[in-house]
């Protein structure tokens, strides 16, 4: 998607664009990542570095696609990461790593307009599921998700290998 998308929240002073992260706005996303990690009391597991989001979000062999929210005086101010897999069982798929807007920030409108964004993408790319996951104490992110119909998923367990 080449576009940008404005907005005016009415709950704040400054207008909104949603549009496709450029590799300098890469340590933007990185303090958000941090101070998601830092959210989540979970900051010693962020080992992504600049150079890595750099490379793999802009490089050669690129990973994944983001999206940021921008001030009118371009401070980056949320960030939504996203990247294609596949599901033996539905074909191509959109996985939405995180959705992060900063504390100060939260509650404008924001976060559902990064997420729109990403719905759009997976709508155009006719891919036939969007995942994503949220921690099972974050109230406020699932009452959100909660706003799409979204299908809470109790059967799964969630299994990881960690390399460092």
């Amino acid at each position: 998607m080449n576009r940008k998308s404005y907005f005016y929240s009415k709950n704040f002073m400054k207008t909104i664009i949603i549009r496709k992260a450029r590799k300098r706005d890469m340590p933007s996303v990185l303090a958000l990542i941090h101070e998601l990690a830092t959210f989540e009391k979970a900051r010693h597991e962020v080992k992504v570095t600049l150079a890595e989001l750099e490379r793999d979000g802009f490089g050669k062999k690129k990973a994944y696609n983001c999206f940021v929210a921008e001030t009118s005086d371009t401070k980056i101010v949320g960030m939504a990461l996203y990247f294609f897999k596949y599901s033996t069982w539905k074909g191509r798929c959109v996985y939405l790593d995180d959705i992060i807007v900063t504390t100060s920030m939260r509650r404008k409108g924001i976060g559902k307009k990064l997420f729109d964004e990403v719905i759009a993408v997976a709508k155009k790319m006719k891919v036939r599921k969007l995942e994503w996951q949220v921690l099972h104490w974050n109230k406020p992110a699932i009452n959100f998700y909660k706003k799409y119909s979204t299908v809470f998923d109790n059967e799964w367990i969630n299994c990881k290998l960690v390399f460092e």
